[in-house]
């Protein structure tokens, strides 16, 4: 792992290197991407710096300076031979008192790279009983306040998944913890709008780009029959789902191979589509 934090590299990246008192730490208030590194090289980097900027203008705080941004990403890169890794940015609101109320101290950046380990080429999947709230002040925001995900990944893990699935408040797909939802239905591929509430996911923009895919509401009722599922993150590409709670899906997935092996084409072909 390699670190940097407000423009320096950190000589011990498990040092502590935040004031206890930073917005972040204290009450999540922050934002943050996950980015794939192929090879020493991010992929979709632009892709995930808009968005950073984004949740943060989502969240009111200062857009991060996007070349400060790439310093730090430069700089944990630097003299590294990541074949696959992953690289972590956190932005914070910095400083503040101890309470929901905000300081006037600047915002604090940390770029974080460690190695990355392939995901499985297919996984279980359970949907959880707490509704995602599409009309949230923080929905579609990638923020740091990640309690609601850790809860809903322990509920999976205790159902021997490796990821968990929210409905939205109308009873609609939403998204799972760090995934965006794709279903087949005959020959349509569907995901949920971002009007349902799901992040704006950087390989699920690609796929919708590269395929042809509905964005549309997608029931509850419709899930529980649809083909085939899969999901989509930046360290999942596109990963099939052989199980939904009890349902078992069928094996042959000729919907999603097609659309995996577009992905395998297309992203070695530019590594910031």
């Amino acid at each position: 792992m390699r670190a940097w934090v407000n423009g320096q590299l950190l000589d011990d990246p498990e040092a502590p290197a935040i004031p206890v008192s930073d917005h972040g730490f204290t009450v999540g208030d922050g934002v943050f991407e996950a980015i794939k590194v192929v090879d020493n090289v991010p992929f979709a980097l632009t892709r995930h710096l808009d968005r950073l900027a984004v949740s943060a203008k989502g969240l009111g705080l200062p857009v991060p300076d996007e070349t400060r941004v790439r310093d730090g990403v430069a700089a944990v890169l630097d003299g590294q031979s990541f074949g696959l890794g992953r690289i972590r940015i956190t932005y914070t609101a910095g400083i503040a008192p101890l309470g929901s109320g905000r300081g006037s101290k600047s915002p604090t950046l940390v770029v974080v790279v460690t190695e990355a380990q392939p995901q499985p080429a297919t996984a279980k999947a359970v949907v959880v009983p707490w509704p995602r709230n599409e009309n949230g002040a923080t929905a579609g925001l990638k923020t740091t306040s990640y309690a609601e995900n850790v809860v809903a990944l322990a509920h999976a893990k205790e159902h021997d998944a490796a990821e968990a699935i929210f409905l939205n408040t109308a009873g609609n797909v939403c998204e799972g913890t760090g995934t965006n939802v794709f279903c087949v239905f005959g020959d349509e591929v569907a995901t949920p709008p971002l009007t349902a509430g799901c992040l704006a996911g950087v390989t699920r923009g690609l796929v919708v780009e590269w395929c042809d895919v509905a964005e549309r509401d997608i029931t509850s009722a419709e899930f529980a029959r649809a083909d085939e599922v899969f999901l989509t993150s930046t360290t999942r590409d596109v990963q099939s789902v052989h199980t939904v709670g009890d349902r078992v899906l069928p094996l042959a997935t000729p919907v999603t191979d097609r659309i995996a092996a577009v992905w395998r084409e297309r992203e070695p072909l530019d590594v910031d589509p």
